[in-house]
């Protein structure tokens, strides 16, 4: 069963690319804070990079107004999510994350099975809004469908 508004994010290490691949845990990223996790199947895919992650980095400023950090999760190595960050022009601030091995897709149940594109198992196409590490809103799409995890609708159903 994926995982439902308040439940706990689950415990994983992701990694991104600053200076060389750094690790975070969940913990980390989530407590103590407001945060918006988006998650593509795919860096450098044709909805992920023309809208998905487009209409986050135009939207991120009023998602730091309202005090919420943004994340972007994708089952590719941190170098892709570094490159594909560098080449949309994501701003400093809004995190690039590497879930190479599809564990914490996994452990949210809410992976996807992309085998027949040659691509293996991904992240479904979602957000979450968390706070202090519990989910407050969770935003899954319907397969090959880009209307809930969108910046916009995001913004329009979070607190």
């Amino acid at each position: 069963m994926p995982i439902q508004p308040g439940d706990r994010i689950p415990e994983v290490v992701l990694k991104y690319f600053d200076d060389g691949v750094q690790a975070i845990d969940t913990p980390t990223l989530f407590e103590h804070r407001k945060v918006v996790l988006f998650a593509v199947p795919g860096a450098f895919t044709p909805t992920c990079s023309e809208r998905h992650l487009p209409g986050f980095v135009e939207r991120f400023d009023e998602f730091r107004a309202r005090g919420i950090e943004v994340a972007c999760l994708a089952v590719n190595d941190p170098f892709v999510m570094h490159a594909w960050g560098e080449q949309l022009g994501v701003p400093a601030g809004l995190r690039m994350l590497s879930d190479g091995n599809g564990d914490f897709a996994r452990a949210l149940g809410l992976e996807m099975d992309a085998s027949a594109y040659g691509m293996g198992m991904r992240a479904k196409r979602f957000a979450l809004y968390a706070e202090d590490g519990v989910v407050r809103e969770l935003f899954v799409e319907a397969p090959g469908e880009f209307k809930v995890s969108s910046a916009e609708h995001v913004l329009a159903h979070i607190g």
